[in-house]
């Protein structure tokens, strides 16, 4: 079984930071694309930031110059340094990954369980 565990979630005043970060652990033989989406209250899950398994990063135009997104590839773990935080980014936050469990296997797309971010004004 794979698990996706998600940590660094927290309150924090608007222009604050907050360090995010994503493990994978269970069989897993490689892990392709991870990243983080969100969800605020109310509102559809949004995609924030990816990026491969060569480092290359994508990220939402609404986070673009405020969140970076980094890759330990020998712990297959990833981290989302967010800065200057503002209420709007308040929402849980959802990490992926693309797993693929064994060599004979398909990748299979995971989600953590989430960790909140609150931004207060």
């Amino acid at each position: 079984q794979v698990q996706l565990v998600e940590s660094g979630g927290g309150l924090v005043q608007s222009g604050g930071s907050l360090r995010l970060s994503c493990a994978p652990s269970g069989s897993i033989f490689s892990i392709y694309d991870m990243g983080w989406y969100r969800q605020a209250p109310g509102k559809q899950r949004e995609f924030v930031a990816r990026i491969t398994a060569d480092g290359s990063t994508t990220y939402a135009d609404s986070v673009k110059a405020r969140f970076t997104l980094s890759r330990d590839s020998a712990r297959n773990t990833v981290h989302l340094q967010t800065n200057g935080l503002k209420p709007e980014d308040t929402a849980v936050y959802y990490c992926y990954g693309i797993v693929q469990k064994s060599r004979s296997s398909r990748p299979e797309h995971y989600w953590g369980q989430g960790t909140q971010v609150l931004v207060s004004s």
